[in-house]
């Protein structure tokens, strides 16, 4: 890869460009009440959207009568799935998938409508759909909406699902919606036939809920004069909320402009194009007025999707020698009531790129299978595949350190995939292009005070205390497999550089990151640069997913920035009468060289026939980055009540270049407590007739602060960029929350075998709530 020359570094490069502890330009804003989130930007006049959602889990449509609510006070409009259909509105476009069926039949889930249409799936699908002038308004007119439906058999949770009792669809009456297998069965099977050791394993992956702060949101307007949807939505992908909106309208992609400021949160949960923002943009075209909506918490519970779900079984095949030699995996996911694009890419594809970690497996045999049924549809949250597969391996490794008789580390050891391997390429066909991971180990283990466990064990004992000790050694996948972005670089006569990326902030400082990389380039002061964010009328892009905002975003920037710096040195040549390379830049000025004669950026924007120097860029990296990291905890267990304690967290991450370290540690740590949430505390629970038991915040455990007590010791290492992007960095977003749940787990079952329980240990399962914990060491 070459990149032309850039700007020679600078006091303010020096201070504020990449590798700084800048502190985040968003914050500021954010904190004193100043955001501009999608419910600050009503107006007087909106019309308030309400969603009537059904209260059973799978029931057919008898009747809906709603002429009552349509002459109710204030209420503009009352909408049904019937009347979507009838107006010629698609349905969503978002199930299905280029996998098959065991027969090689194509992949099946039902057809899934903005409002349901004859048939409810999932307690809280979306069936009616009022626009009135206030939301009580609108509210009160849902209680003259007379529903009726009949109710059909329910397939509450994936056991019920695979006895095939019943099904969502009769497409598929063993209600599996497709699958995937990968690898060499036989050559596997010849493997695990000369092992020495084979380890088996079994694994829950309980659901749980993305949790943002902000809740969903959207506020539509359609101009009549200009035959154009303006649509604002709290959004991490709004090109793809573009595509969707236009696709219910019946109307070309350009015809929708999609804005987004400042998002509350994200976590893969907010990348989907929901039915509440296609119903809100078509009601404000049918009314000819802005429609507005504002999700519930107990609706994100209800409608928005979930996140993994999944039970794994687990094999591994060992040599004498602990040297592994294949693995084998097969698992069932449940998808939910429709099997959306985003949800079986996660659980039949994207786990699997790295399944196997940073071990050197020659051999697998994977086999994953989609399964639907009477729950909200699943789809990506941080991690997205990456946790399970990774929880899977570390969970096993451990497992068969204690089966094999051999030391955990010492295993890791001899089955690391070493430097000299690189570029390496899996079982699954992902190379990767660096890593260092027994280095990486290596650097964890002092700073876990590892050799100093046994003597903090004794002392918890004394305490009448079982203390474990965790880790996890793992990599994760970045980048959504969307490797080109489009930016803008316009530096304007007013003294000001703007940006434009399609890459979108939801609160992980995304605009101070790249700020910093112009300031690289320019060397000009940090508030000279303006990021501009979150509008398909600027420019269309994947949008923030799959941690690939700056390899992608960032390096699109960078190389954009440098592009937009050669030009301006081609036109200060002109303005000074000068060759371009007797041109020098730095710090927001050209001068020629041994003179001084120069000019100002600014000044020479200023003298173009516009007032701006304008460079549009496309780059697109050579692939997916591949960060990787050492995680070391340490818990307290009580036998007596199966209460855990965190006492001790320490990581080493290798994250390539790092731009912003304040903005890297929280990522990491954020999403470390996040793993923890999964391990200790959160589960999304349905009764056995589908109805959802954890709706509220009540009823569904997060973590708080007094939950996470440990002090977090955790170090970068920068010592091995990446070479498939220009600025060397590597995706961090979910890196934290990959490798907690291993981590964590582990130590939880490394303490119950200290203990002289290790018959207890395998049978550990997400989440080690008390009462969970409590059973299992009491069970007869």
């Amino acid at each position: 890869m070459v990149v032309t020359e850039q700007a020679t570094p600078t006091f303010e490069a020096a201070r504020f460009g990449s590798g700084r502890a800048v502190h985040p330009m968003e914050d500021d804003a954010l904190v004193q009440g100043k955001g501009r989130y999608v419910d600050d930007l009503g107006e007087t006049g909106d019309g308030w959207l309400f969603f009537i959602r059904s209260p059973h889990a799978h029931a057919k449509i008898v009747r809906i009568a709603v002429a009552a609510a349509r002459a109710a006070p204030g209420v503009r409009g009352v909408y049904t799935g019937a009347d979507l259909v009838a107006a010629g509105v698609p349905a969503m476009d978002d199930v299905g998938a280029p996998f098959k069926r065991a027969d090689g039949s194509p992949c099946v889930t039902p057809a899934h409508h903005a409002l349901a249409v004859d048939t409810v799936r999932f307690v809280g699908e979306a069936v009616v759909a009022i626009v009135a002038d206030t939301q009580d308004q609108a509210e009160d007119a849902a209680e003259q909406v007379v529903l009726e439906y009949a109710e059909l058999p329910v397939i509450p949770d994936l056991d019920a699902a695979l006895r095939a009792e019943h099904c969502i669809t009769p497409d598929a009456p063993d209600n599996i919606a497709c699958e995937a297998r990968h690898g060499d069965a036989k050559a596997t099977e010849a493997a695990f036939a000369r092992a020495a050791h084979v380890v088996k394993l079994d694994l829950t992956h309980q659901r749980v809920a993305p949790l943002t702060l902000e809740p969903r949101a959207v506020r539509a307007r359609w101009d009549p004069a200009t035959g154009r949807a303006d649509v604002w939505v709290c959004s991490q992908m709004p090109t793809v909320v573009r595509g969707a909106v236009a696709r219910t309208l019946g109307v070309k992609d350009e015809t929708v402009r999609v804005r987004v400021g400042d998002v509350g949160g994200g976590f893969g949960m907010k990348m989907a194009a929901y039915a509440e923002y296609l119903v809100a943009a078509w009601a404000a075209r049918e009314l000819g007025q802005p429609v507005r909506w504002m999700g519930t918490r107990s609706e994100e519970f209800l409608s928005a999707t979930h996140g993994r779900d999944q039970q794994a079984h687990l094999e591994l095949a060992l040599d004498a020698s602990g040297k592994i030699l294949a693995l084998r995996l097969y698992t069932f996911a449940n998808v939910g009531a429709y099997a959306r694009t985003t949800g079986l890419g996660i659980q039949l594809i994207v786990g699997s790129w790295v399944q196997t970690g940073v071990y050197d497996i020659p051999l697998i045999d994977f086999h994953f299978r989609a399964v639907l049924t009477n729950q909200a549809p699943t789809g990506a949250y941080r991690g997205a595949g990456r946790p399970e597969a990774i929880y899977n391996i570390e969970r096993l490794m451990d497992q068969a350190a204690r089966a094999i008789g051999m030391d955990r580390l010492a295993l890791r050891r001899r089955n690391f995939i070493r430097p000299e391997q690189m570029p390496y390429t899996n079982p699954m066909q992902q190379t990767y292009d660096v890593g260092r991971f027994e280095h990486v180990l290596d650097q964890a283990l002092p700073l876990a005070d590892w050799n100093g466990f046994e003597a903090r064990a004794a002392e918890s004992k004394k305490r009448g205390l079982w203390r474990g000790l965790g880790i996890a050694t793992y990599l994760e996948w970045t980048g959504g497999n969307a490797f080109e972005e489009t930016v803008t670089v316009d530096v304007q006569a007013e003294g000001v550089i703007e940006v434009f990326s399609a890459v979108n902030q939801m609160g992980q400082g995304i605009a101070t990151s790249l700020a910093q990389l112009m300031v690289d380039v320019f060397g000009v002061p940090l508030e000279k640069i303006r990021v501009v964010l979150g509008d398909t009328d600027r420019g269309n892009g994947f949008g923030s997913a799959g941690s690939r905002s700056l390899f992608t975003g960032g390096t699109a920037l960078h190389v954009g920035a440098v592009h937009t710096l050669d030009e301006a040195k081609k036109l200060a040549a002109q303005a000074l009468e000068a060759a371009v390379q007797d041109i020098h830049y730095a710090a927001g000025r050209f001068a020629i060289v041994g003179t001084d004669r120069g000019i100002g950026l600014f000044e020479l924007a200023a003298r173009q026939p516009e007032r701006h120097i304008f460079v549009q860029h496309t780059h697109t990296v050579a692939g997916p980055t591949w960060p990787n990291a050492a995680h070391i905890s340490e818990i307290e267990l009580d036998p007596e009540t199966g209460v855990v304690k965190l006492v001790a967290y320490a990581s080493v991450n290798d994250v390539g270049r790092v731009v912003n370290p304040t903005i890297v540690r929280g990522q990491l740590e954020g999403g470390a407590v996040q793993g923890i949430g999964q391990a200790f505390l959160e589960r999304v629970v349905y009764d056995d007739s589908g109805q959802l038991l954890t709706g509220t915040l009540m009823d569904y455990t997060a973590p708080r602060a007094d939950d996470i007590q440990a002090i977090f010791k955790t170090e970068l290492d920068q010592s091995t960029p990446s070479k498939n992007n220009e600025l060397g960095v590597k995706g961090v977003g979910e890196l934290g929350t990959i490798g907690a749940p291993p981590c964590v787990v582990n130590a939880v079952a490394d303490a119950l075998a200290r203990a002289g329980r290790p018959d207890l240990a395998p049978k550990v399962q997400m989440p080690l709530t008390p009462a969970r914990l409590w059973a299992l060491l009491n069970a007869r």
